[in-house]
């Protein structure tokens, strides 16, 4: 999960509003699971194709009909994008963070070997 250290880290610094304790994202999106198990996983994944789907649905119809959205309303829904891939990343025993770092590091490498454009998990 990811730690008030990883937000910090990432220039993250947010406390509670009542208490003035340090916020715990990774712990507040566990308080809002109301699956467990594989139902979880599942509703989980679900969750995250949904709202990336949102997200998609907005371009789609800029696109297609010229429809304005503000920049706004786009974060909106990739908040509720990063709010499921924390949720699985909780799920899998990581945070936020390590997604992150593990993305940049594959990414780097990519690029370093001249192989960013491709298809395929291990090029």
């Amino acid at each position: 999960m990811i730690s008030n250290e990883d937000l910090e880290a990432m220039g993250y610094e947010y406390y509670d509003a009542e208490d003035g304790t340090p916020f715990n994202y990774s712990q507040w999106v566990e308080d809002k699971i109301v699956t467990f198990g594989t139902t979880r996983l599942v509703e989980n994944t679900l969750g995250l194709c949904g709202e990336a789907g949102e997200v998609a649905e907005k371009i789609k119809k800029l696109m297609r009909d010229d429809t304005k959205f503000t920049s706004y309303e786009v974060v909106k829904e990739l908040g509720d994008v990063v709010f499921y891939v924390t949720a699985l990343a909780n799920y899998y025993g990581s945070n936020l963070d390590e997604v992150i770092m593990m993305n940049v590091e594959k990414l780097d490498s990519r690029e370093k070997r001249g192989v960013l454009k491709g298809s395929g998990d291990n090029r």
